[in-house]
C-alpha cells in the first residue's frame, strides 16, 4: 500500500541527512560546534548581501503580485468559498509561522539591541532606546511575512487551481526544472528544504524549552536545568505529535485557536494593566521610525566598516541576516502549510492576507511584550538588562511577568502559550514534511508518517540546547538558510511560468471561440 504512496527515496535522503549532521554533534559537541561557527564567519562576511537582497526583492516581488491581475486569480474553482473562516486561517496562519519565538524575542529582543545598538550608535543612550524598540517590529514584519507568502503562491497554483495532487517543493519548482524535477534535482530540492526546516526548527524549539522551564521554576519550583528542558521538550513533542496525528480540522485548527484567543487575553492584560501611554505611544513611534528608515535598514550591510578605520558593530550579520536566514528556513514549510488552508481565497488575499495579519500580530507582541519590559528598565522598576546579562534571557523573560499585578496568572498562561505556540508550529512543520515524503497527498497525509516527522523535529533542538548558546542557535539557522537562498527565486520563477503559461493558454482559446 505504502509503495505507490510514499516517496522512500526523498524520506530516506532526508532521514539520512539529519542523522548525518545530528550524530558528529553528538559524539564530538567541541568541535562541531567550531566547525558550526566558522561556516557561519564565511557565510555572513561573504554572503551576507545576498540574504539582504533576496529578501527586500520578494517583498516588492509579493506586492507587485497583490496589486497585478495575478491577485484575482482564485486558488479553487470558481464560485468556491474559502475553507476556513477568516479567523481560523488568520490563527493558522499567524501560529504556523511564528511560533514561541516571539514570547521568547518579543519581551527581551529590544535589550540587546540597546545594549549594542545599529549604525554605530552609542549603547544605552537615548538613541539607542529608540531603535531599540524599532527593530524588532522591522525584523519580524513584512519581510519575513513575504518569504512565507512566497511559496504558498506556486503551491497553491498547483495544488488548488492545476489540481495537482502533489504536494512538494520541487513540484512547485517543475515549470523551470522541467524534467529534473523527477530526478536527483527535484529530490534534492526536497532534501535541501527539509534540512533547512529541521536546522531553524531546531532554533525555535531549543529557544523555547529554556522559557518553559523558567516559568515551571518559577510557579511550582521545577528545577531549571537541562533534564527537566528535555522532559518538557519530549513533553511538548508528544503534544505536537498528536495534534499532527489528528490533523487539520481536529489538531491544528483547534489548537491554533485556543492559542489566538490566550495571546489576545494576555496581550490585552498587560495593556490594561501596565503603563498603557508608553506602551501605546512607543509603538505607534516605532511603527513610524520604521516606515521612515525601512529602506535603509533593509540594505544596511556595513562596507565601509570593513576597512581599519572603521569600527565594526556586526549588527547586520548578528541580526538581519540571523533573522533573514531563519525567515528563509521556514518559508517552504510555512508557505506550504499557508497554501494548504488557503483554498477558496484569491491570491490577493493571501498576499495582503499573509503580509497584514502577519504583521499585525508581530506589533501587538512587541508592542506590548517588548515596550512593558522597556519600561520597566528605564523607569528603574526592574533590571532587565542586568538579570538578562547576569541570570540569561529565560530569567529576564519570566522576572519582567512576575512584576505584572496577579503574576502567577500571567505566568501561567504565559507558559500555557509558549507550549502551544510551540506545538502549532511543529505540527503543521511536520504535517508539511509528511506531504514532502509522499508521492501524491489525497486529503490528508498517512497519520504515521505525519506522527513520524513530529518526533524526528526533536532530535536537532535537543543536540542544540546540548551545545547551548545564542550564537550557535543563529548559526545554524544561518547554514541551514542559505541553501534556500537558491529555492526562493526559483519559485518567484516558476510561478510567473505557471500563470503566464495558463494565461496565454486561455487567451489563445478566447481568441479562437472569439473567429
Amino acid at each position: 500500500m505504502y509503495k505507490h504512496i510514499m516517496d522512500w527515496k526523498t524520506f530516506i535522503g532526508a532521514l539520512m541527512l539529519l542523522i548525518f549532521v545530528s550524530v558528529p554533534l553528538i559524539v564530538f559537541p567541541e568541535q562541531g560546534k567550531e566547525i558550526v561557527l566558522s561556516i557561519n564567519d564565511v557565510v555572513t562576511q561573504k554572503l551576507g548581501i545576498l540574504f539582504l537582497t533576496v529578501g527586500l526583492f520578494l517583498l516588492l516581488f509579493l506586492l507587485f503580485i497583490g496589486v497585478s491581475r495575478y491577485g484575482d486569480i482564485k486558488l479553487g474553482d470558481k464560485g468556491e468559498t474559502p475553507e476556513f473562516k477568516t479567523g481560523s486561517w488568520a490563527a493558522m496562519l499567524f501560529t504556523s509561522g511564528i511560533g514561541t519565538g516571539i514570547l521568547y524575542w518579543g519581551v527581551i529582543e529590544w535589550a540587546y539591541y540597546y545594549q549594542s545598538p545599529p549604525f554605530g550608535i552609542e549603547a544605552g543612550t537615548e538613541e539607542a532606546v529608540r531603535w531599540a524598540s524599532t527593530y524588532g517590529f522591522f525584523h519580524w514584519g513584512p519581510i519575513a511575512w513575504a518569504m512565507f507568502a512566497i511559496p504558498a503562491l506556486p503551491i497553491g497554483y498547483m495544488f488548488f487551481v492545476r489540481k495537482t495532487n502533489v504536494f512538494k517543493i520541487s513540484e512547485a519548482c517543475r515549470p523551470v526544472l522541467g524534467k529534473h524535477t523527477d530526478g536527483f534535482v527535484g529530490r534534492m530540492v526536497d532534501i535541501l528544504f527539509m534540512f533547512g526546516l529541521l536546522g531553524g526548527g531546531g532554533t525555535g524549539l531549543a529557544l523555547s524549552a529554556p522559557i518553559i522551564s523558567a516559568g515551571l521554576n518559577h510557579l511550582i519550583g521545577v528545577p531549571d536545568n537541562i533534564v527537566s528542558k528535555s522532559i518538557i521538550l519530549v513533553i511538548c513533542t508528544l503534544i505536537f505529535g498528536l495534534s499532527a496525528y489528528s490533523g487539520l480540522q481536529k489538531g491544528i485548527k483547534v489548537l491554533s485557536d485556543i492559542n489566538l484567543w490566550l495571546a489576545f487575553a494576555l496581550l490585552l492584560f498587560i495593556l490594561i494593566v501596565g503603563p498603557t501611554t508608553f506602551m501605546t505611544e512607543s509603538t505607534i513611534t516605532s511603527l513610524g521610525r520604521m516606515m521612515d528608515n525601512f529602506f535603509s535598514m533593509s540594505t544596511w550591510a556595513e562596507p565601509f566598516n570593513n576597512l581599519s578605520l572603521f569600527e565594526r558593530t556586526g549588527f547586520p550579520e548578528g541580526w538581519t541576516v540571523f533573522y533573514w536566514a531563519w525567515w528563509i528556513v521556514y518559508a517552504p514549510f510555512v508557505g506550504l502549510f499557508i497554501a494548504r488552508i488557503s483554498k477558496g481565497r484569491t491570491i490577493r488575499q493571501l498576499v495582503f492576507g499573509t503580509v497584514l495579519f502577519g504583521s499585525l500580530g508581530t506589533i501587538l507582541f512587541f508592542g506590548i511584550l517588548g515596550n512593558y519590559s522597556m519600561y520597566l528598565e528605564l523607569s528603574g522598576q526592574y533590571p532587565v538588562v542586568d538579570i538578562l546579562n547576569e541570570q540569561g534571557a529565560p530569567a529576564a523573560i519570566i522576572g519582567t511577568l512576575s512584576e505584572l499585578p496577579i503574576a502567577t496568572f500571567a505566568i501561567i498562561i504565559f507558559v500555557l502559550l509558549a507550549t502551544i505556540f510551540l506545538s502549532t508550529t511543529y505540527d503543521s512543520g511536520s504535517y508539511v514534511i509528511a506531504s514532502v515524503v509522499q508521492k501524491r497527498v489525497e486529503g490528508e497525509p498517512l497519520r504515521w508518517n505525519r506522527l513520524f516527522w513530529a518526533l524526528a523535529l526533536s532530535v536537532l533542538p535537543m543536540i542544540f540546547m546540548y551545545l547551548g548558546g545564542l550564537k550557535t542557535l543563529q548559526t545554524i539557522s544561518i547554514i541551514g538558510g542559505f541553501p534556500l537562498l537558491i529555492i526562493l527565486p526559483l519559485l518567484v520563477w516558476s510561478f510567473l511560468k505557471m500563470v503566464n503559461g495558463d494565461q496565454q493558454q486561455e487567451d489563445t482559446i478566447n481568441e479562437e471561440k472569439a473567429s
